[in-house]
């Protein structure tokens, strides 16, 4: 019997092709009468390289023409790594299914050949999420931005502008660069971006996908409802220095996160833990609770 023929909308990163043919090679492993083709673009967001995201419009910069393809029906599914999603998605195009969460931690890479920080030059990090965190951690240390793909940073770190770089561990192993990860930081340590290591499929809701039907991973699923409800609450996007972690466990959910105040640059951490079914409630209370005690902090100050 004949299938159909699915186009996925992708970013032209290697890594964004890589993640993409992920979610192909999951299509044809259930429907091997299915057609997948990749139709890569370029992102705003991937074109403005010489600003922070914040100073540009944040994370909708990375999905706008990928909207527009699937819009216009030029593609049927994108394949986005979902801490870069925006927090507010338009109701025509729902997010489909999320992909068994790879390594979730940040990573810190040292150039090849390094052994430990040159203490004289930056660390290479754009997220004020990681900043903020690993300050404790290297409180003598500087930090300077740093944009492009994966694998045009890591040229610009061993061509010995950076001391060090910190990414997502997700995306390096993705890319086959395991090897090139010095040290993991445990989520205690630093908190994650929402939704990290998890990829989202996205299609339009006047659609059906009998394509992704056994695709999707119950807990991953789980872990994204209870993150970003816990940065949708603070209204934290990609300019905002929010992070959120969660852990199924069995029928119990673990979250943690970073709460952060512009006005005052406190930040507050905390965790909280109850039943998976109630996992946008509970990533709701941590971040409200968060705020509050950030706010008596100030009080007392």
């Amino acid at each position: 019997m004949r299938g159909r023929t699915w186009i996925i909308g992708s970013r032209e990163s290697r890594l964004a092709v890589i993640q993409s043919e992920m979610i192909r090679d999951a299509i044809l492993e259930r429907h091997p009468q299915d057609r997948v083709e990749i139709l890569t673009m370029k992102t705003t967001g991937d074109m403005i390289l010489d600003r922070t995201l914040d100073k540009v419009g944040g994370k909708g910069l990375f999905v706008k023409e990928l909207d527009r393809a699937l819009l216009d029906g030029r593609s049927h599914l994108s394949v986005h790594s979902l801490k870069d999603m925006p927090m507010e998605l338009p109701e025509s195009l729902p997010l489909l299914a999320f992909s068994k969460r790879e390594d979730p931690r940040d990573a810190l890479i040292l150039p090849k050949g390094a052994a430990e920080l040159d203490r004289t030059k930056p660390i290479g990090c754009s997220s004020q999420r990681r900043i903020l965190q690993l300050k404790a951690l290297y409180p003598d240390m500087e930090f300077k931005s740093v944009r492009g793909n994966v694998l045009t940073r890591l040229s610009k770190l061993d061509t010995g502008e950076y001391s060090a770089l910190v990414l997502a561990a997700a995306g390096l192993k993705r890319l086959g660069l395991e090897e090139r990860i010095s040290r993991l930081f445990e989520p205690w340590e630093v908190i994650p971006a929402a939704g990290q290591g998890i990829l989202a499929v996205q299609g339009r809701a006047d659609m059906e996908y009998p394509c992704l039907e056994g695709y999707g991973d119950e807990d991953a699923a789980c872990e994204a409802r209870a993150e970003r409800a816990f940065v949708r609450y603070l209204n934290g996007g990609c300019s905002s220095p929010v992070a959120a972690f969660s852990r199924c466990q069995g029928e119990e959910i673990l979250v943690r996160g970073l709460y952060y105040d512009e006005q005052t640059g406190r930040f507050q951490t905390g965790s909280i833990t109850g039943k998976r079914e109630e996992a946008e409630a509970l990533g709701k209370s941590l971040a409200a609770r968060l705020k509050e005690e950030c706010a008596k902090k100030e009080q007392k100050a």
